[in-house]
């Protein structure tokens, strides 16, 4: 198993807030807006993407940081044989990615996840 993509989440009730800056002055495209979430990027190079967020989805709290990974099965089965909290899924979104929340040493609320085929 191998990371592919870190992505920052910010939890903010204003989501039309963060186009002015980082769309409309930094220059980042809109890359999703699901209503819930936007995310920001560039369509050149997906390593750098800042999502700005009124829940995470599926009525889940929003998650203070994002991980990408190639195989979600054995991240979610080192998590479990880790010790670490699993506190939601692993489960398969209506918008294309299988994931699973988990607990960091440092009680943030990470969303491990994957895109579906």
């Amino acid at each position: 198993m191998k990371v592919k993509r870190i992505v920052t989440n910010i939890q903010t009730k204003d989501i039309e807030k963060a186009k002015k800056f980082y769309q409309d002055v930094l220059g980042l495209d809109l890359l999703m807006d699901h209503g819930w979430i936007a995310t920001y990027g560039s369509k050149d190079n997906m390593d750098i993407q800042i999502s700005f967020a009124s829940q995470g989805g599926s009525e889940t709290d929003t998650p203070d940081l994002s991980i990408e990974v190639d195989d979600i099965d054995e991240a979610y089965i080192r998590m479990k044989d880790g010790g670490f909290n699993i506190e939601y899924g692993p489960v398969d979104e209506p918008w294309g990615v299988r994931r699973f929340y988990v607990r960091d040493p440092f009680n943030n609320l990470v969303n491990i996840l994957t895109h579906r085929e």
